[in-house]
C-alpha cells in the first residue's frame, strides 16, 4: 500500500485531536442550518409540504456525490481529499439562505447534500482506520464531536434567531469561520495514499446482505435523528406556537443530549456491550417520542427531543463497526451501512414534511416514535466479532459513519 505511516502513540493522539476537531467542524454546519430551518422556510415563501420536498434534495446530492469520495480518495490522498471537500461543504451552508423560491432551495440544498456526504465519506474512512491503529473504540467519542459541533452551531443558530439576525448574514459568518477552522484541522489528519498501481474503487457497488440487515437498524436512528434536527424547531414554533428562540432552542436540546451520550458512548459499549446498548437506547428514544406527540407544554417536548437525541446517539457508530466485521469484505459493508443510513436522515426531513402535509406534524413525529421502537427490537443484528488491529490500509479501505446523521448528519 502506498500509506504514510503514522508511528507512536503520542502521534496518533495529535491526529485522533485533529480528526475531532473535523468532526466538530462537519456537525457545526448541520446545526448551524438546522436552526435556521423557519426562517429560510419563511424568506424563500414556502409551505410545509414543499418544504419538505426540498429537504429531499440533500439525500438526492448525497446519493450521487458520495459514490465518487472513494475515487477522489483514491487520486488525491486522504488529507487532500478531505481538505477540499470539507472546505466545499462548510462554504455550501450559505446556500440555502440564499434562496429566493423553491426551485432556488431545491438547488441549493442539493448542493449542500452532495458536499455534505461527500466529505462525511472520507473523514468516516479515516475515523474507521485510527480506530483500527489505535485498536481501541473511538468511533462514538468522534461522533460525540460531531454532536457537539453541532450543538455549538445550534447554540449560535439559537442565539441568532433570538436576536432576529438575518440567517444570510449568520451563515456567511459561519461558514467563513467553520472554513478556515476545518482546513486547519486537516494538516494533521492521517494523510493515506493508495499504491500507484492498485486500481480505483468502483463508483456503484451493491451492498452485501449483511450491510443491509445492519443498515435497517441504522435507517431508524438516522431517520429519527434527522427529523429531530430539522423538524424540532418547527414543531415548537407550528404545534406549540413558541417564540422563534425557543422553537430553536429545541434542536440545542437534542444536540446536547446527543453529543453527551456519544462523548461517553466508547465506555458504554465496552461495558454493557452493544446489543444491551441499543436496546436501552431504543427504549429512550421511544419514551422521548412520546413525549413529543402528548406534549400539552413546550418543556414537555424539550424534554421529549433531549431523549430521543439520547435514545439514538451510539446506533451509528455501532452500526458501521458491526458493518465492518460482518464478512469478508468490510469496506463493501461499511459502504452499504453508510448509504442507507446516511441517506435515511436526508430522506427523513421530506417525509416528516410529506406527512406533515397530508395530515400534521403529531402525526409524523408518531412515525419517528414507531421507528425508535424498531431499535429495541432489532438491537440484537448489531452483534459482532471483536476488534482487530489492523496494519495501514488504503483509503479505500472504509467509507462513511453518520450522518446524520449523521449524524444528520447534520
Amino acid at each position: 500500500m502506498g500509506d504514510v505511516k503514522v508511528e507512536g502513540p503520542q502521534k496518533l493522539r495529535r491526529v485522533r485531536f485533529a480528526l475531532a476537531a473535523v468532526f466538530c467542524v462537519h456537525g457545526a454546519v448541520t446545526g448551524s442550518f438546522a436552526t435556521r430551518i423557519p426562517w429560510i422556510q419563511d424568506h424563500a415563501d414556502v409551505s410545509a409540504g414543499q418544504l419538505g420536498l426540498a429537504l429531499a434534495f440533500p439525500a438526492i446530492g448525497a446519493s450521487l456525490a458520495m459514490p465518487l469520495a472513494g475515487a477522489v480518495s483514491h487520486r488525491l490522498g486522504a488529507r487532500t481529499a478531505l481538505r477540499v471537500t470539507l472546505a466545499l461543504w462548510t462554504l455550501s451552508l450559505i446556500l440555502p439562505s440564499l434562496a429566493p423560491n423553491l426551485l432556488g432551495l431545491c438547488a441549493a440544498l442539493f448542493v449542500y447534500g452532495a458536499t455534505s456526504g461527500m466529505s462525511d465519506v472520507v473523514m468516516n474512512a479515516l475515523g474507521v482506520e485510527l480506530e483500527n491503529r489505535l485498536d481501541r473504540s473511538i468511533m462514538s467519542g468522534l461522533h460525540g464531536m460531531w454532536s457537539a459541533g453541532a450543538l455549538v452551531g445550534s447554540a449560535g443558530g439559537t442565539l441568532a434567531a433570538h436576536l432576529d439576525t438575518d440567517a444570510r448574514v449568520h451563515h456567511l459568518l459561519a461558514a467563513a469561520v467553520l472554513t478556515v477552522l476545518g482546513l486547519l484541522a486537516c494538516q494533521f489528519v492521517l494523510d493515506q495514499r493508495s499504491a500507484p498501481d492498485e486500481e480505483p474503487p468502483p463508483r456503484f457497488a451493491l451492498p452485501p446482505k449483511s450491510a443491509v440487515v445492519i443498515g435497517a437498524i441504522g435507517f431508524c436512528a438516522v431517520f429519527a435523528e434527522g427529523a429531530s434536527l430539522d423538524w424540532s424547531a418547527v414543531y415548537l414554533r407550528d404545534v406549540l406556537d413558541t417564540s422563534p428562540g425557543l422553537a430553536a432552542a429545541s434542536t440545542t436540546a437534542f444536540a446536547l443530549t446527543m453529543a453527551v451520550a456519544r462523548l461517553a458512548g466508547d465506555r458504554i459499549v465496552d461495558r454493557f456491550g452493544p446489543v444491551r446498548t441499543v436496546r436501552t437506547g431504543g427504549v429512550l428514544a421511544t419514551l422521548g417520542g412520546l413525549l413529543v406527540v402528548s406534549a400539552p407544554h413546550p418543556a414537555v417536548a424539550l424534554t421529549g427531543f433531549g431523549f430521543l437525541g439520547l435514545g439514538v446517539a451510539v446506533v451509528v457508530p455501532l452500526a458501521f463497526a458491526a458493518a465492518g466485521r460482518s464478512g469478508p469484505r468490510p469496506s463493501q459493508a461499511i459502504a452499504g451501512v453508510a448509504t442507507i443510513t446516511y441517506t435515511s436522515g436526508l430522506i427523513a426531513p421530506s417525509a416528516i414534511g410529506a406527512v406533515a402535509d397530508a395530515t400534521s406534524l403529531v402525526v409524523s413525529f408518531g412515525l419517528v416514535t414507531a421507528l425508535a421502537m424498531g431499535l429495541v427490537l432489532g438491537a440484537g443484528v448489531l452483534r459482532s466479532a471483536g476488534r482487530t488491529s489492523t496494519a495501514p490500509a488504503s483509503t479505500n479501505s472504509a467509507a462513511p459513519a453518520d450522518r446524520t446523521g449523521a449524524e444528520r448528519t447534520p
